[in-house]
This record gives C-alpha cells, structure tokens and sequence, in this order.
C-alpha cells in the first residue's frame, strides 16, 4: 500500500504540465491544501478538491485563494474591518502530502491525502505577512549582509580557503531541528514525583523503547523516510517514567519523551518539514494509542521539550566547491574562523531581540523560567 502513495512534489516540478500528471496519476489525493503561518505559527488548511484545483491551476498558483485574516493572528494587521488575506502558493519549496490513514479512499483503498502548499499571506492585495514571509526575508538580508561583510573586511580570506569575494556564486544558509516531544497513554496522570526522581537519577535517556513506544516511534521513522526526510536519529530523552504491563497484556501508564533527527535542507524548507513532520509523529503515534505533546513545557517541574537549532552558512563558489564560512582551516587548532565566532556573539548580543521569535509562546516562557 505504501509504496503505491504520492508522498512529495519537489520544487523542480512546480509546472502546470507535471503537477497536473502527478496528481492525475495519483486519485488517492483528493484534496489541495494551501498552508500558511500566521505571526503565532499557526497554519491555515483551505482544503479544496483536486479537480477544481487542477481544472484552474493557472489561477490558482498565481492567485492562491482568499480567508477571513479575522481567523489568523495577526496582530495590528488584520482585524475584523479589515480582514481580506489572500494565500498565495510558495513554488520554491517541496510540498508534501498529508493522509488520513482514519478514511480511505472508496475507489483506491488507499489513504485520503491532502497535497499541502506552503504559501505566503498576503494584506490587502499590499503586504506580505506571517512567519514565512518574515523568515524568508530574514535570509535574503542575512545573505546580502555577509557579501558586504566579506567585501568590506578584506582581512577574513585569511582564514578562508576563498582568495577573492568574487569567487562566491552565492551565499547559502542551511538548518536542522532536533525535534522533542511527550508520548502518553490517553487518561493516563503523570505522577509528578516519579518523574521528578527518574529525571533525576536519569532512568530514561537513552533507554530501550518497548512497547507501543518502541512500535509507533519505528513506524514514524520509517514513514518520515517515505517522504524523503532521511531520518538520522530516532531515542528517548531524559524525561518519562517507565511504563506498566497491565492485565490485558497491554503497556499502559506510557509517559516517555523521545527526540527524533533528520538531515539538514536550505532554512526555509528546514522550516516547512518541521511543520509536515509534526503532523506525521502525532498521526502515527495516535494510530498506536499514544497521545503526543509538542508542548515546551506540558509539566510543572519536569523535563521541557526544547528544540536545538542547528544552522550552517556556506559559500558556493563560481568553480562549483561549497565552503563552510564557519570553520577554521585547520580543525585541529581552532574551533571556528572570525566569521563563526561574529555569529555567535551577535547571536548573545542581541539576544533580547531574538528571543521574542524564538519564544513566542506562554508556553515557551514557561520552559525558560
């Protein structure tokens, strides 16, 4: 069944002729969903059919599709009297399809999928807003800024294996998630206690899955490759308690934490699988009876979910080579060159400002303090 399933359209096929021989070749995808972030990172989901979706693509693509900006956050832009928000596909990036393994199709037999377009919101016909475009437009400045600084300090080719700025064909800048959530029997309360003393004596980290755990997490990995994610890494982390054998022969009492890993793409598409990947975990892990919080701190006094963000920033240069602008020449004498240690402290300088993108959230608050 699975291998008879669309999972992706990458972006080097975003042209009427191939989206429209893709789907057609695919009736189990029933459903368009075009996918964008307000400013609170919430995704919008317009579901509309394939077949109006393929009989005006022209339309669609260019012109996406209206909401109600009312229903999204964002705050001192759209407002009741002022409301219009169009969705407008984003082209650039790979769109992934979402099943509903809890309905299946009558004529395929197959899971219903919805193909989900990530796309930008746009005010009032004028402004571009919402979390892609702010992170989309983070990247191009970050990249016309580090060609600047590399024209105006002259002295960092030093530490680069790179003799001229002209060399560079372009600026890239990639990222990778460490994805952490909880993992629970529905019902079930956590004893507060029990998970305070196995964090403490670190019972869990890295612990043997077993259970429904152990089979929900390896049906995730191996789904998430479906797609193309290239998992790296699936285990547990420091918090939860172990699980009990009930009577039924059944785990019951499941309250773990687990961290999932996948290989690196370009920051906005890092950004865009995280989004698809949440959606995945949760669907899998429900499927095995197990409800998932990605919540950064769902418990008072336990172990919060963080999430390590790792990004990179390369030169690919005009002869093909791709350089790592944070690294030393030599590994073994230093840990990074000007340019990797500049980031990291502008990163601590500027902090406060930071922060509110990256905790945006009660939530996240909660886990910081």
């Amino acid at each position: 069944m699975f291998n008879q399933m669309l999972y992706c359209i990458p972006a080097d096929q975003h042209n009427e002729s191939e989206i429209k021989t893709i789907l057609s070749s695919h009736p189990e995808v029933k459903f368009v969903s075009l996918v964008g972030l307000d400013i609170g990172g919430s995704d919008t989901d317009a579901k509309i059919p394939v077949a109006l979706f393929l009989e005006d693509l022209d339309k669609f693509l260019k012109q996406g599709v209206q909401t109600d900006g009312s229903s999204v956050v964002l705050p001192g832009i759209a407002a009741l009297n002022n409301a219009r928000v169009d969705i407008i596909p984003d082209l650039s990036v790979n769109w992934y399809v979402d099943y509903n393994f809890s309905h299946l199709s009558e004529d395929t037999k197959l899971p219903v999928g919805s193909l989900r377009i990530p796309s930008f919101l746009v005010h009032n016909d004028i402004y571009e807003v919402g979390s892609r475009v702010v992170l989309r437009d983070a990247i191009a400045e970050f990249k016309q800024s580090i060609m600047d600084l590399l024209a105006a300090n002259p002295y960092i080719f030093e530490y680069l294996p790179i003799d001229d700025p002209e060399e560079i064909q372009e600026i890239q800048m990639t990222a990778a998630t460490e994805l952490e959530f909880w993992v629970k029997t529905p019902d079930d309360k956590a004893d507060r206690e029990q998970l305070s003393t196995s964090q403490i004596l670190k019972e869990q980290y890295w612990k043997r899955t077993i259970g429904p755990v152990r089979t929900a997490l390896e049906k995730t990995i191996l789904m998430l490759d479906r797609y193309g994610f290239g998992v790296e890494m699936g285990h547990k982390e420091v918090g939860g308690v172990k699980a009990k054998l009930g009577n039924t022969g059944d785990f019951d009492h499941v309250m773990e934490q687990l961290e999932i890993d996948w290989k690196y793409s370009d920051a906005m598409q890092a950004a865009d699988n995280e989004s698809i990947i949440k959606y995945i975990v949760r669907d899998v892990f429900r499927a095995n009876g197990l409800d998932v919080s990605f919540m950064a701190k769902p418990i008072e006094g336990i172990a919060g979910s963080g999430e390590h963000t790792h990004m990179g920033v390369t030169a690919k240069l005009k002869n093909g080579k791709v350089i790592n602008l944070f690294a030393p020449l030599d590994m073994k004498k230093d840990f990074m060159n000007p340019i990797g240690y500049g980031a990291l402290m502008k990163i601590l300088k500027n902090y406060e400002v930071i922060n509110p993108f990256v905790s945006s959230s009660i939530d996240a608050l909660n886990r910081l303090k």
